[in-house]
């Protein structure tokens, strides 16, 4: 079993200095990943609502549509739709 063994006295000062740095310099992109993550979870969120949004906008139009037997024509943007007058249909037009 191999214990770790402290640095020795004798080490150079350099060392110390070059990994300190390179621990700040993890530090910092440890800092944009935990940004970026946070960012992540907050878009997810969003995204989320506008999803279930959007599925209760189907639902609510998929609620109007007639059954397949009803032979009536479906009106969805909720316009008042003129009636068809079977009198019309048999009229001459002029063009």
């Amino acid at each position: 079993m191999s214990e770790l063994s402290p640095i020795p006295p004798s080490e150079d000062t350099s060392d110390l200095s070059s990994l300190s740095i390179s621990i700040a310099r993890i530090s910092e992109k440890i800092s944009l990943i935990e940004d970026a993550v946070r960012n992540l979870n907050q878009n997810r969120a969003q995204l989320e609502g506008k999803i279930d949004e959007a599925q209760k906008r189907v639902q609510r139009i998929l609620s109007r549509l007639p059954d397949q037997s009803d032979g009536r024509q479906l009106n969805l943007l909720g316009e008042v739709a003129t009636p068809n007058n079977p009198e019309d249909d048999n009229e001459p037009t002029t063009h």
